[in-house]
């Protein structure tokens, strides 16, 4: 199993799957890494048994994810970037298991919406949160559907409208993250919520996931619906193509509004 991924590392192990991101140092996440990320996840559905998927950083680097990668977020690749990054939340919504994110570092934009797309969140004290795509000229599809669920509606729309980045004592307040512990206990916070999963029925957890999804509008009607709206006119607009081009060229972009 190892040999078949490059930027990720996948495991199943007494009743947990583990995803742990390996594309030091920032886990930005590009289109083979996502489609790994899938693959992941679609191995974990026909295990039965299984309690849960964890998702988190490998060893060595600095941050959970800094998001998706912006080279490929041009014209010729916007299509399968998107694809790819949102056939991992559909992956998710399909499979039915429950996730958990431990953050140790950033989780900024498509890190960020992974870390939302969540059901438990463990974050250490040095974790960061934020959606700063408003500044590429662009908006998150993902956070624009689940941020305003999870933290309300006012807080959502401040945080997508503006880009600001949030600790994770912040996170916690707004109810993003569940805990929050130094680093040094991040590993044994874990351990203890992946005991106490490990000790109930994994149809019991599927049911009540799936149950608590229904509880809002339905996931995959409202992505379709953001997307189209992504593609077919954010992305057609000449602010989309200079907020990218200007974050590769590392320089202020210059709006023309139009």
């Amino acid at each position: 199993m190892a040999d078949k991924y490059r930027s990720i590392k996948f495991s199943i192990e007494d009743r947990i799957g583990r995803i742990s991101f390996a594309r030091p140092p920032l886990n930005v996440f590009n289109i083979a890494m996502m489609r790994e990320i899938t693959d992941a996840i679609n191995a974990c559905v026909s295990e039965r048994d299984m309690a849960a998927i964890l998702f988190e950083a490998a060893p060595g680097a600095r941050a959970f994810s800094a998001g998706v990668a912006v080279e490929e977020h041009v014209e010729e690749t916007i299509y399968q970037m998107l694809d790819s990054f949102h056939g991992i939340f559909r992956a998710l919504y399909q499979a039915g298991k429950p996730t958990l994110a431990v953050v140790d570092g950033a989780a900024l934009g498509g890190g960020c919406e992974l870390v939302a797309g969540c059901d438990i969140v463990i974050a250490s004290e040095r974790a960061r949160f934020g959606q700063p795509e408003i500044k590429l000229g662009v908006f998150p599809p993902i956070a624009a559907i689940l941020l305003p669920r999870i933290i309300g509606d006012k807080r959502a729309r401040e945080l997508i409208l503006t880009g600001e980045l949030i600790d994770a004592a912040e996170g916690l307040r707004l109810g993003l993250v569940n805990a929050v512990v130094p680093t040094a206990e991040l590993e044994q916070k874990t351990t203890e919520l992946l005991v106490k999963l490990r000790e109930l029925s994994a149809p019991a957890l599927e049911a009540a996931k799936r149950a608590i999804d229904m509880a809002g509008t339905a996931f995959e009607s409202a992505l379709t619906r953001v997307e189209d709206l992504y593609l077919n006119e954010l992305m057609k607009t000449e602010d989309a193509r200079e907020g990218i081009k200007a974050f590769m060229e590392k320089r202020k972009p210059a709006w023309k509004n139009r």
